[in-house]
């Protein structure tokens, strides 16, 4: 089992959860957050001036999937998520070593 974290704009959100729904997607759990990459935010015009902004809203997608559903889960989040242009994002890939439905308490792939 792999736990897939994707780093999407906000605006994205709703095409990448159509995405994922029409992928057949076991779950997922989504987390509004603030974070910049190398481009360590932007800047932003203001009529006073220029205001520096360091942290810029992304949304975090959190998936726990089989092996074979990886690569194409993968392959929808790039393909729904991305605009060309810098902070459409990141995904990370972990491993993940256990799972657990608390409501029957089945454990591994079972419990997804």
């Amino acid at each position: 089992m792999k736990k897939i974290i994707a780093v999407i704009r906000p605006e994205k959100l709703d095409d990448v959860r159509q995405a994922l729904d029409e992928l057949g997607c076991p779950g997922m759990m989504i987390e509004d957050i603030r974070g910049h990459g190398r481009q360590k935010g932007i800047e932003l015009e203001w009529r006073v001036g220029t205001y520096k902004v360091d942290l810029l809203p992304k949304v975090k997608i959190q998936i726990v999937a089989k092996e074979e559903k990886v690569e194409p889960i993968i392959g929808a989040i790039v393909k729904s998520a991305a605009t060309g242009e810098v902070g459409d994002g990141k995904i990370f890939i972990q491993s993940v070593e256990e799972t657990v439905r608390i409501r029957t308490g089945e454990r591994g792939e079972q419990a997804l």
